[in-house]
Order: structure tokens, then C-alpha cells, then sequence
């Protein structure tokens, strides 16, 4: 009985240190360069948010550029730039500087 409880002691430790498993949201920089008119940013806002996983979008009109706030654990920026696309706005993730 002394063991079971020191492996269940063990595995309960175990877990509280290795910190929760649940995803954090992701941000990615969508670069944009077909939106030219008013419109634009509406249609590429609806297409983003229809994706699931998708919690906030934040379309900057002026740098052609569209902040995506996601749960990497429902989707990707592959989907993300798909559903752009799919829309008629082809997009691409900014190039980070390393």
C-alpha cells in the first residue's frame, strides 16, 4: 500500500511540474499585398474569422497587413493564409528577423 502511494505521490508530482498542457494563442503578421479598396479588409476579415481557432483579427489597411491571434492546437498559418486565398486575397506569413 506504502508504494502505491508513493507512485501516485511521484505521478502527481510529475504532472504539476510539467505545467499545463493547453495551447497558448499564437499571433501571426499576414502580409496582404492585394487589398487596395475599402472592401478589402472586410472580405479578408470574414474569410479569417470563419476559420476555427481563430480569436482576434486585426486588419492595418494601410501596411496591407493582417494580425491573426490563434489556438495553434485548431489550426495554422497554412490555413490561414488558405483561407485568405480562398477569398481572392493571397497572403503571406511576415519573415521574422532572427
Amino acid at each position: 500500500m506504502k508504494n502505491i502511494k508513493t507512485l501516485l505521490a511521484g505521478a502527481i508530482v510529475s504532472l504539476m511540474l510539467a505545467g499545463p498542457a493547453w495551447p497558448s494563442p499564437k499571433t501571426v503578421t499576414l502580409n496582404v499585398s492585394g487589398m487596395t479598396c475599402a472592401a478589402c479588409p472586410i472580405t479578408v476579415k470574414k474569410a479569417l474569422e470563419k476559420v476555427g481557432g481563430v480569436s482576434k483579427v486585426e486588419v492595418q489597411f494601410e501596411k496591407k497587413q493582417v494580425l491573426v491571434t490563434f489556438d495553434d492546437a485548431k489550426t495554422n498559418t497554412d490555413a490561414l493564409v488558405k483561407a485568405t486565398t480562398d477569398a481572392g486575397y493571397p497572403s503571406q506569413p511576415e519573415k521574422v528577423a532572427k
